[in-house]
């Protein structure tokens, strides 16, 4: 805790220190958050809801998706490589199969395991902002949004260029087998046309190192394409992306016995939507969506024949969206269907099917009052029908404040891995139920121009919670429906844009949140076991963020992030970066960890220490 409390002072005095000089203001509550159906400004919602907006994509100290999203309190990252190789995602103590990612409103749940969601073709430099939405959201975005989802959403074009990025960074220390320097690099590039009827930004990377310890090298590529279409007052929007993925895989599922594991996936994403106002009133948005995922896993690179998983996955989507705006509210109303394949080695030839219906209605008719309500019904081919309604409040008093209430339904289905996996230290198990939760939170906001505050409060409760349990230290590991697991948790946040007068500081910015968890365990098991999953959830996180410009040519950010994890070791991360902007180019120093800590996020993998970059950006 004391060094928290170091990182705590170092943040808070260069705020001081910047405090009182040209004028910036807050543009969070100009987001528009990218729901499915009825879209709501982040000024109105009713939701505790995060936004990384580009303002902060620019100035965090971050080469990765995942990176940012740390950044983010209540957010849990379980990296198992540098720069988001791999990472496992999850919110409020869930796990990682309970968050919901989205890019652009469009899933990206992998039904083989929640470790490939984060297997994104695109890089930071091609986000605009990200959407974390806590809470049970089966009301909103369907299956799988059991403690929350987090929707990317990525740049359109709006002027025609392009741009360059590349880094290269070290942790200045050799591996003690041959003495290299351990290092990496990236390479970044991406370029957009804007016409009359059109417009589509591409964008292509490569990032490559050989890793921290041994056998932690990584190498990957990634392409991405975004265009939209005017056809007379409808819109057409595509996209597609690959990415290729390789990296060495060191006590990342398996240790000790996967020291020179090796995997390598590869996936492919396509989605197109349209939307056309079919009346003055009802707006209909069709979509189609695809995403093939190959897992390629080497327990031995050695000895590729010695448990070898080749998993190949296909998510099939199709969605119908409508919005009715009358003169009592505006109505949204979906249909949804998805099918779900896999051929694995391991896992077998399975496919399931899924379909939803949606209905919600927005009541914003009487003055400083919106209250959102509305269901999700769904049938699964193993689980059968179920439904998940929800309601979100919100009184508006006092100018820019806030209170809001809002309870959730969700449901999250046994991934494949679950379910049917075979191998020497992990066995499915193909009489899991399916995850069901009910969440429930009140708060406070604060909206306005420089500042934006929340408070809030929240219980949830998941019955049929999956775990990973054995009796024995030396049994496999094996999922069951281990227990009823309730959280209780509060979170607080503040962003603050400081009003500056001078010529030295031209923009400051400050954030801070923390949240806190205690989860409850209730056991529906009469054995003692050893539990995975249950045991390792986050109690406390803090967050802490400066930037500011000076001179409007050097851009400075400071950063801290303290996590206390049950059965972990506490830690605390501090994290800089100053640039200097030229005309259309900026030069930058990113330091990582610089407090040097050793800490785990996920099993056994240690993370880097301290890693330093240097990098530079040029717009065309």
């Amino acid at each position: 805790m004391n060094r928290f409390f170091i990182a705590f002072v170092g943040c808070s005095l260069a705020s001081i220190a910047a405090y009182g000089q040209q004028d910036t203001t807050n543009n969070l509550n100009e987001v528009m958050v990218k729901e499915n159906r009825l879209k709501i400004p982040f000024s109105a919602q009713n939701r505790n809801i995060w936004i990384i907006d580009q303002q902060q994509i620019k100035n965090l100290p971050s080469r990765s998706i995942t990176d940012l999203l740390g950044f983010v309190s209540g957010v849990d990252i379980r990296q198992r490589g540098p720069g988001g190789v791999q990472a496992d995602i999850s919110l409020d103590g869930g796990t990682f199969d309970q968050t919901l990612i989205l890019v652009n409103g469009v899933k990206f749940s992998d039904p083989q395991t929640g470790h490939h969601m984060m297997n994104l073709p695109f890089s930071v430099d091609d986000i605009d902002h990200i959407e974390v939405l806590r809470g049970s959201a089966s009301r909103i975005y369907g299956l799988n949004a059991l403690t929350g989802a987090i929707n990317i959403v990525t740049k359109t074009a709006t002027r025609s260029g392009g741009s360059a990025h590349v880094f290269a960074g070290s942790s200045f220390r050799k591996d003690d087998k041959n003495g290299d320097l351990y290092t990496n690099y990236g390479i970044r590039a991406s370029g957009s046309v804007v016409l009359d009827g059109s417009t589509h930004l591409v964008s292509a990377g490569q990032e490559a190192g050989n890793g921290y310890r041994h056998n932690t090298a990584f190498n990957n590529q990634k392409v991405y394409y975004q265009g939209t279409f005017k056809i007379k007052s409808d819109v057409l929007d595509v996209s597609a992306g690959y990415i290729h993925n390789n990296f060495g895989a060191n006590g990342y599922y398996s240790a000790p016995g996967d020291l020179e594991a090796e995997e390598t996936v590869k996936t492919t994403t396509a989605s197109v939507g349209y939307q056309t106002q079919i009346t003055s009133f009802w707006t209909l948005k069709p979509r189609l969506t695809y995403r093939n995922n190959v897992d390629d896993y080497l327990y031995i690179k050695q000895t590729p024949d010695k448990f070898h998983n080749h998993h190949v996955t296909q998510v099939l989507g199709a969605e119908l969206n409508n919005v009715f705006s009358t003169g009592i509210g505006d109505f949204g109303l979906g249909l949804e269907a998805r099918k779900e394949l896999i051929n694995s080695t391991n896992l077998g030839k399975r496919n399931r099917t899924n379909a939803g219906i949606y209905g919600e209605y927005k009541f914003d008719r009487v003055k400083n009052v919106l209250i959102n309500i509305g269901n999700y019904l769904n049938y699964n081919s193993d689980y059968g029908w179920q439904a998940f309604p929800g309601i979100d409040a919100g009184y508006n008093f006092a100018g820019n404040w806030k209170v809001f209430v809002n309870a959730g339904t969700g449901q999250r289905l046994p991934t494949f891995t679950d379910l049917y996996y075979k191998g020497p230290t992990n066995i499915g198990n193909a009489e899991l139920k399916a995850e069901r939760s009910a969440y429930l939170e009140s708060g406070l906001k604060y909206n306005g121009k420089r500042l934006n505050l929340n408070a809030s409060i929240f219980e949830r409760r998941i019955n049929n919670f999956i775990d990973w349990v054995k009796a024995e230290v030396t049994d496999p590991w094996q999922p069951k429906n281990f227990s009823r697991l309730s959280t209780r948790g509060y979170t607080l946040s503040a962003d603050y844009a400081v009003p500056v007068q001078g010529q030295v500081f031209t923009s400051i910015r400050t954030g801070i949140s923390l949240t806190h968890l205690d989860p409850r365990m209730k056991t529906t098991l009469t054995d003692a076991l050893i539990s995975r999953y249950s045991v390792e959830s986050l109690r406390n996180q803090y967050t802490l963020t400066v930037s500011g410009s000076l001179w409007d040519k050097l851009d400075i950010s400071l950063t801290s992030r303290y996590a206390e994890r049950i059965n972990y070791n506490d830690y605390v991360i501090l994290d800089a970066r100053v640039g200097y902007r030229f005309n259309k180019s900026t030069l930058y120093w990113d330091g990582s960890n610089l407090l040097n800590e050793q800490f785990n996020q996920a099993g056994a993998v240690p993370m880097p220490g301290v890693w330093t970059t240097l990098g530079y950006k040029i717009q065309f």
